[in-house]
């Protein structure tokens, strides 16, 4: 019974110091977690496209040349290279003692920052949108210029508005921007668009939209059937004009369909101010048109794809893409996935409504 007792003892003393250390490797993880999170909330990468590209085209070449001509090819151009850093260098090692490194060292070949934006219905994008923009106001210059590849079907009135003013920082600073639009930019897609100094769209694009809707349900009848009693108290004439649960009168009604116009009529503002040509009154009627149909109406000033436009920016210009990465605990990545589940239904159900009559 003694030797059981030992046993025993000696067990849950084995048992109780794993726990414990387990415990303690928890501890630590989740403080050295909070201190990460505390001190970066992401971070900004940057990829050089004209090199991406030319990997991509060194890599097909490879593949259809002849291996022997392609590997003397590759030679010569890896010596060509190699030359003139060399000449930079030189050029750099000179210039630094007349203090004229920028000019030696050829950072005045222009820029052009590419920046995306797919945008929900809160614009939860604009998170990240706010930090690249001010990552490349700290260093661009004259002469350089932002490209936003714009993905939106719009959303809420106060989120796009804050989305769009960030791209007016970048106009503000007197650095060119350009809206390029693939798919689609409507509603407070094209709130952002609009304030570009010119907007690209594929052919088959949809934009405009340019309108405020509002709807919800209203429970009251069902809840008057079945007996049962919904307070709303508030204070002011117009605390709430529209109501899910309560009884919603004429002067309610009447006032919400007023603030709905007011949005529209600043909407309509906005884009006047910023795309002066338009005629604000043939295209503010909440329609959509494809890419085509949109530049006769002046929505846009050139058919392009952005691959298209990047791919000749590369051979005047040195092109850098920009991200903001934000680092995310595992909850606010599960929360992510199914917050976009839930707006890929809804949308998918709008888009259906909204677009079925341009599908084919």
């Amino acid at each position: 019974m003694a030797e059981f007792l030992f046993e025993y003892g000696l067990f849950a003393a084995k048992l109780g110091t794993f726990v414990v250390a387990v415990l303690l490797v928890i501890a630590v993880s989740m403080i050295a977690s909070r201190r990460m999170r505390q001190s970066s909330k992401g971070h900004i990468e940057v990829s050089r496209v004209n090199d991406e590209i030319e990997s991509m085209r060194l890599a097909l070449d490879a593949g259809v040349s002849d291996p022997d001509s392609f590997k003397q090819h590759f030679k010569y151009r890896a010596k060509q290279e190699k030359s003139k850093r060399k000449e930079r260098r030189k050029a750099l090692k000179q210039a630094l003692k007349h203090g004229a490194a920028e000019d030696a060292a050829g950072n005045d070949r222009k820029r052009v920052y590419v920046l995306d934006f797919n945008g929900d219905l809160r614009a939860a994008a604009v998170s990240a949108l706010r930090r690249e923009i001010t990552a490349v106001l700290s260093i661009a210059r004259d002469g350089d210029e932002v490209v936003v590849r714009l993905e939106s079907r719009g959303g809420m009135v106060h989120a796009y508005g804050l989305a769009s003013s960030q791209l007016q920082r970048i106009r503000q600073q007197g650095i060119d921007l350009t809206v390029s639009i693939d798919k689609v930019a409507a509603s407070g897609g094209y709130m952002m668009a609009c304030v570009a100094n010119k907007i690209l769209s594929a052919p088959f694009a949809i934009l405009g939209s340019i309108g405020v809707v509002a709807q919800l349900p209203n429970f009251h009848r069902l809840l008057k059937k079945h007996d049962v009693d919904f307070e709303l108290i508030t204070a002011g004439d117009y605390k709430r004009t529209l109501t899910v649960f309560g009884k919603n009168t004429e002067q309610g009604r009447k006032k919400f369909v007023e603030d709905i116009e007011d949005v529209h009529r600043l909407f309509k503002e906005f884009v006047a101010e910023h795309r002066p040509q338009l005629d604000i009154e043939q295209v503010a009627t909440g329609e959509s048109w494809f890419g085509r149909r949109a530049i006769e109406r002046g929505l846009v000033d050139e058919l392009i794809t952005s691959d298209e436009y990047l791919v000749e920016a590369c051979a005047s210009a040195d092109v850098f893409e920009v991200r903001f990465v934000e680092k995310k605990t595992l909850p606010q990545r599960i929360g992510i996935v199914v917050e976009n589940a839930l707006d890929g239904v809804l949308l998918r159900w709008w888009e259906r409504g909204l677009f079925s009559r341009f599908l084919s």
